[in-house]
Formats: C-alpha cells, structure tokens, sequence
C-alpha cells in the first residue's frame, strides 16, 4: 500500500521535495497550489501525481502533508485547517525559515490530535519556481526539524524515514533553539551586509567614485543584500526577538571597538583582528588542514551536482586534463545563501572563467558565480 504524501505549495522548495520523494516508488504525491498553472506544470513533470482541487482537500487524503508555503502563508492556512480532516495519524510538517510563529501556529492543531513536526530544509537557488526545481537540491544539506514537547520519538522517525530520499542531513533541534542558530549565522548577516550597502550609499554623494571601488571584499561580505526584500522583511519581523538579541551583542561589540580605536594600542588592535582570524580559520572545511575558512569566497565557483559515487572525482578530472589548478575543493551543507552543491576555488578569475567553459562543456550541471 502507498504512502500518501501532499505538498502544499509547488514553488523550488515543494517541487524539489515532490521529485526527491519520488525516487521511493511507494510514495503517492498529491500536490497543491494557489496557482493552476504551477500545480499543471509540476504534473506534467511528474513532481506530483496527483493535482488536488484545493489544500483542504490535499491534507485531508494524506499521510504526511508538507507546508511548502511562505511562514505568514502557512500560519494563515494552520487557522483554516482547525476545521478540516485529517487522518488519523497524519503528520504534518513544513520548510518555513523561521521555526517559532509555525510552533505556535501548530498548537491548536495539535489539540486537536494532529501531529505537527517543524522542518527547515537548508537549501535554496538562485532560480525560483516550479521550473526550478531539482531532485537533488537538499543532497547533503543540512535539513532541521523541530518538533513540539508532544512529538513522540517513533513520529519522528516516521518523519525521517520519509525524507530519506531527500539525502539530506535530518538534524533535530528545538525551535527556539533553531531560530537562535540560524539569526546568528543567516540573518542578523542579512541586516549587517545591508547596513553596509546603506553606509555605502549614504556616502556616495561626497565619494561619487566610491561604487566603482566597491569590489573585493565588499562585493563578498555584501552579497547577500541582494537576495529578495520581500522574503527578508517577513523573516526579521518572524525572527524579530533573536535578532533584537543579535543586534544589542553588536552594539556593545561596537562600543568596545569604537574604545580600542580611541585608544590606539597597536597590540590591541592586531590583538582583535589575529583571535577573529584565528577562529575563522578552524571553521569547518571539506578537507583536514585547509587553509583557507567554511566562509572564503575569493574566485569559487558553485556546481549543483547530484550525489552519487564518482561524481567529484569526474569534475576534478575534467580540470585535471584541461590543466586548471584549484586550490580548494569542499560541499556546502547549509546552502540558504549559497547556491550549489560543491564549490571550487582557484587561483584567479581567468581560472574560474576557464573552468567554468570546460565544465559546461564537458557536463550538463548548472554553475553559478557569486
């Protein structure tokens, strides 16, 4: 007998999850969205095999029922839903960034007898959509679920055993601790790399040739203000209380800054700036001793590359024989703001260019520069 498994919402997150889940063949995907044409396209694509008329209708036929919606959306279809049917042991889940507003969203589901397991997938691309969606996208990602004080150890497996097929890398973690971890490394960054962009601009008036010298190290640590304010807006009001949190450690980090540049102690100085190297320096890499940091950015080249044996021996043989150096080879887990699978660095841009051309010719995957 099938499993069956609905998927509200059809965008990159739901219909990657819909083609992942797919590769176990007793697995039934009923898929919903707002938009026919979306929910028509990821049938014929096959990320779904059934379209339901409506998300009533999707939950209430299902085993498991994954909220592949924006946060605001889901918490918006959770007070629906306390007048639908579920069955009897459904479990429902989501991919919503911020962890907390669905928990509490959740509860007067829960009261009434649903499992509810939060779920964030650590994942993303630059491309969105339907038409985006790749079977692969979570391969080695980090994929967090948070379930409630109620979640009994075997829902959870169950949950588990499901995502699978996802290969991802299920982690579990309570929401409050979850939307802690993810304001400190993805977005309290968001706010910072935007503040920067706005000191930038605030500035450009007196330094008109300021923009032409934003290169380099700007153009890195400001990356991430490019991604969409719409999105960034609803995650730092959701994450409003761990970011307040964030926000006051960097003042008071300011604050001593601003007092050692007062100061003008030169051991102090190289002081702040050696202990900051040194622990970026032991953040994680793919290899033992790398020497360069989990966040160096400098001429890397990102490959989405689906996970199977072989494949990374393929690349760097593909390089090998067209004689490019790389100097540093690793997977990316935790890809919210990082697009692709495997990063390869190299020695220059006209060596990145260079492999990139090979590459494309040598292989079908899809390759990004940021």
């Amino acid at each position: 007998m099938k499993t069956t498994v609905s998927i509200i919402g059809l965008g990159l997150i739901g219909g990657s999850l819909g083609l992942a889940l797919k590769r176990n063949p007793d697995v039934h995907l009923v898929g919903f969205d707002r938009s026919y044409a979306t929910a028509d396209e990821a049938f014929r694509r096959g990320i779904i095999d059934t379209i339901a008329p409506s998300a009533k209708s999707a939950c209430e036929q299902a085993d498991f029922v994954i909220f592949a919606t924006p946060v605001n959306t889901t918490v918006a279809i959770f007070e629906e839903a306390l007048e639908w049917t579920f069955k009897e042991h459904a479990i429902v889940t989501d991919t919503g960034s911020t962890k907390k507003p669905i928990m509490d969203a959740a509860v007067a589901l829960q009261e009434k007898g649903i499992t509810f397991i939060g779920g964030h997938p650590m994942a993303g691309s630059h491309k969105s959509g339907v038409s985006a969606a790749m079977e692969h996208l979570f391969e080695n990602a980090y994929y967090i679920l948070t379930p409630s004080k109620t979640t009994t150890e075997h829902q959870i497996t169950l949950l588990e055993t499901l995502l699978e097929t996802t290969k991802a890398k299920l982690i579990v973690l309570q929401a409050e601790e979850h939307d802690r971890m993810t304001a400190i490394i993805s977005h309290f960054p968001h706010i910072v790399a935007s503040s920067l962009v706005g000191r930038l601009a605030a500035q450009e008036e007196q330094q008109p040739f300021v923009k032409r010298l934003a290169a380099g190290g700007f153009r890195d640590l400001t990356r991430i203000a490019s991604a969409d304010p719409v999105m960034w807006r609803d995650i730092t009001i959701q994450n409003r209380d761990e970011l307040l949190t964030q926000v006051d450690g960097w003042l008071d980090q300011m604050n001593t800054i601003r007092s050692m540049l007062v100061e003008n102690n030169p051991d102090q100085i190289f002081d702040f700036f050696s202990q900051a190297k040194t622990y970026r320096d032991k953040l994680p890499s793919t290899y033992e001793g790398a020497v360069q940091g989990a966040l160096y950015m400098t001429f890397d080249l990102h490959i989405d590359i689906p996970d199977h044996p072989g494949i990374i021996s393929e690349i760097t043989k593909i390089l090998a024989d067209a004689d490019i150096s790389l100097t540093n080879i690793r997977i990316v887990e935790t890809r919210t703001d990082v697009y692709g699978i495997l990063v390869i660095s190299f020695q220059s841009s006209a060596e990145r260019k260079r492999a990139r051309q090979v590459l494309a010719q040598a292989t079908d995957y899809s390759m990004h520069v940021l």
